[in-house]
């Protein structure tokens, strides 16, 4: 199935969408989270989801909230 380049930008949206709803639900927040535009642009694959740049509040956040998942596991 080959998606409209329309879809391929939804599709991505969504996913940042959920993976930010995820993040936000654990106390972690990304706020440059967003669909990679570059690659949204091209025509191979669904776009890049870039995390982009955090502060070190948020990457230890990030690494406690899965530390705590594998712990749990």
């Amino acid at each position: 199935m080959v998606l409209s380049p329309q879809e391929r930008m939804q599709a991505a949206e969504e996913a940042v969408r959920q993976l930010r709803e995820s993040l936000a639900g654990v106390g972690v927040l990304f706020p440059s989270l967003d669909v990679e535009r570059v690659s949204a642009a091209g025509t191979y694959g669904l776009p890049l989801v870039d995390l982009g740049r955090c502060n070190l509040d948020t990457a230890l956040r990030l690494a406690a909230v899965l530390h705590e998942r594998a712990a749990g596991s």
